[in-house]
């Protein structure tokens, strides 16, 4: 036992003249490492005889423990002392002005996107996606565009330079086409992105974005269709009653194919959605043309379903008053400041909008 005493007295002595940190360090793997002293004494225990090793033991134990709360109170004490060091050394000015803030703002664009993307979640909707350079045959001819139509010409598309058959697509379509080529029916997706057009005025943009729908099953018919925009549009634009009207059109990927239309009315300079006797058309849609469910490898004599296309940029200028698409693309951060959302301020239903 007096071996141990004799220990316990080297060891505090040591602790003791620690003066650092990096000190400190080495007392304490040559105490508790390895091959340290507590390490090799507790190694000692099983040459021990039976009536020795319980009382041996039991000192040895009293020891680690105490040695281990010296070093803990050792360590906070360096601590405390580097903390006073810096407060004596290091000063600050408190009466000067802290750096200016500047809070990052969600572009209406991405805003219109999560907005649609959480109202067709809530009704069945996946989201998919597809290269913005696409290939003449998923951007027109799978989608049962006639050879000679007008969008194919180039004033119309951009074709990338030196190939007749790579181009920006047109529209976000022929990510139905991929979705319905990799995988079996049942299909309800949409699909949400770039799209690029050879036009720009004040309502269009060489660049815009778009949002197709596709909803593929055994016994899908207009009447779902009708369902699902008229739930889209009263979420969206937040009308537990919109007037809403299906025009007659034509459109190569769909037969019977319609235009969408809503009911408004001017109020105090702004279009007011839902009421009023004028009318706003806002996307196109219809049930899938068989030659299209045909080119994707779809039995349509066992399936049917309706698609639909609108404007993500023409939704947003509809609901937060931007008159220019134009200004969507043209990085102003002063126009960011007034029409951007606050990322944290954005409501968890999407509603309305946060400035």
């Amino acid at each position: 036992m007096k071996n141990l005493n004799q220990i316990e007295s080297e060891i505090l002595n040591k602790i003791e003249n620690a003066k650092n940190r990096n000190t400190y360090d080495i007392i304490k793997i040559e105490i508790f490492g390895k091959k340290g002293i507590i390490t090799e004494l507790f190694k000692k225990i099983g040459s021990l005889s039976q009536n020795e090793r319980k009382e041996y033991a039991s000192k040895l134990n009293s020891l680690k423990a105490k040695l281990t709360e010296i070093l803990e109170q050792k360590l906070i004490d360096f601590d405390q002392s580097e903390i006073n060091e810096k407060l004596k050394n290091e000063k600050i000015d408190i009466t000067l002005s802290g750096r200016t803030y500047f809070a990052g703002k969600i572009h209406p664009v991405s805003q219109v996107i999560d907005e649609a993307t959480s109202i067709f979640s809530e009704i069945g909707f996946s989201v998919e996606e597809g290269p913005d350079v696409e290939n003449e045959y998923y951007n027109f001819s799978a989608l049962n565009t006639p050879e000679d139509h007008p969008a194919k010409d180039m004033h119309d598309t951009f074709y990338l330079e030196h190939s007749k058959d790579l181009l920006l697509r047109t529209h976000t379509s022929p990510v139905q086409i991929r979705t319905m080529l990799k995988s079996k029916p049942p299909f309800k997706i949409i699909a949400p992105g770039r799209t690029y057009r050879h036009d720009s005025d004040q309502t269009h943009s060489p660049m815009f974005h778009q949002l197709e729908g596709l909803h593929i099953d055994k016994n899908v018919n207009m009447g779902h269709l009708k369902g699902c925009l008229y739930y889209f549009v009263k979420k969206f634009f937040e009308v537990e009653k919109v007037k809403i009207r299906f025009r007659p059109s034509h459109f190569p990927f769909t037969e019977p194919s319609a235009e969408v239309d809503i009911g408004y009315k001017i109020q105090d300079g702004k279009i007011k959605i839902g009421e009023g006797d004028k009318w706003l058309e806002i996307l196109g849609c219809g049930m899938v043309h068989p030659n299209v469910l045909k080119n994707a490898k779809v039995n349509s004599k066992q399936y049917q379903g309706y698609a639909f296309g609108v404007g993500i940029d023409r939704l947003a200028m509809l609901k937060y008053g931007i008159n220019d698409l134009r200004a969507f693309f043209e990085s102003d951060i002063r126009w960011l400041e007034f029409y951007g959302f606050d990322p944290l301020d954005v409501p968890t239903n999407y509603r309305g909008l946060s400035r």
